[in-house]
């Protein structure tokens, strides 16, 4: 005989369901992992694009003043002339540009803002690396980056650097079409001989000065209102490669002047011979006469 099973009673079965474990709530953190990531790579990517752009419009340099030279005077005082009534040494002209203080050439890393106490500068800290100091000479275009944190190593080698300013006769396409010839006929560099086509000259746009163009090499400045081809060469050939730390060759020497070449031989005089050591003074004395060194003296 079978026993019919037997129903829990509802005391049973309260007690079974009170030793349940009780269903554990998720955190926050838990529930919205997934948006979590996602927000925190989103924020982390603005950041890395936020701070590229900084360092790509932030500006390599910043220039404390425009530099305004101060007027050069129009010649060199001769001294006074002689007093035996000889004429006075000629007006000589200066050589031309202005002298900048010198602001040093100090090595700087890539990025940083380098500050100049005069602009447009003609010395100063500046970059050292390959294809940002010195930068590649030629002419760079009014959107092209040129800056003198670059080409002030151009400068420090003996390069001459040409700006222009814009708005000005240099950024149009005509003034442009002017720079560019200018490069077909640059003469090689005063002292060294160096070529141009790879450290000078840099063309470059510069606003932060009170002219349309600036010729410059190491610690001088020639302001331009318009491009005058022989007053630029000119000022090369005399004030390049005078001062900058870094020349490209050694000094010069002086070279000897040319030796004077010697004449046709001629036949000597005989009155210029001399004459003979065995010759007697008498030899030589008039006929009639008495050598004083002939006669001895008599015995007092």
């Amino acid at each position: 005989m079978t026993t019919p099973p037997r129903r829990p009673s509802p005391a049973s079965r309260a007690t079974r369901r009170s030793r349940r474990t009780a269903a554990r709530s998720s955190t926050f953190l838990e529930r919205n992992r997934t948006r979590l990531l996602w927000a925190g790579g989103i924020v982390a990517a603005v950041l890395l694009v936020g701070i590229a752009y900084l360092s790509f419009t932030r500006p390599t340099y910043a220039c404390l003043n425009e530099w305004a030279p101060t007027t050069a005077p129009s010649f060199v005082a001769p001294s006074a002339a002689p007093a035996s009534g000889s004429p006075a040494p000629a007006v000589t002209a200066p050589p031309p540009g202005y002298v900048q203080p010198d602001m040093g050439h100090v090595h700087a890393n890539p990025g940083t803002t380098i500050r100049f106490t005069s602009c447009p500068p003609a010395s100063g800290r500046h970059y050292n690396g390959s294809g940002i100091g010195p930068i590649l000479a030629g002419l760079y275009g009014p959107d092209e980056a040129a800056a003198p944190p670059g080409w002030i190593h151009n400068l420090e080698h003996g390069a001459l650097v040409l700006l222009y300013r814009c708005p000005g006769p240099g950024c149009t396409d005509e003034g442009q079409r002017a720079l560019q010839d200018l490069l077909v006929r640059w003469p090689n560099s005063p002292i060294c001989n160096v070529p141009p086509g790879q450290l000078t000259p840099v063309m470059a746009r510069f606003d932060e000065m009170a002219w349309d163009y600036a010729a410059i090499v190491w610690d001088v400045v020639l302001p331009m209102t318009t491009i005058d081809e022989s007053a630029l060469f000119d000022f090369y050939a005399r004030q390049g490669e005078q001062f900058n730390p870094e020349p490209q060759c050694p000094d010069p020497t002086a070279t000897p002047g040319p030796t004077p070449t010697a004449g046709p031989p001629t036949a000597s005089p005989a009155a210029s011979q001399p004459a003979s050591p065995a010759a007697s003074p008498a030899a030589t004395t008039p006929a009639g006469s008495t050598p004083a060194s002939s006669t001895a003296p008599s015995p007092s």
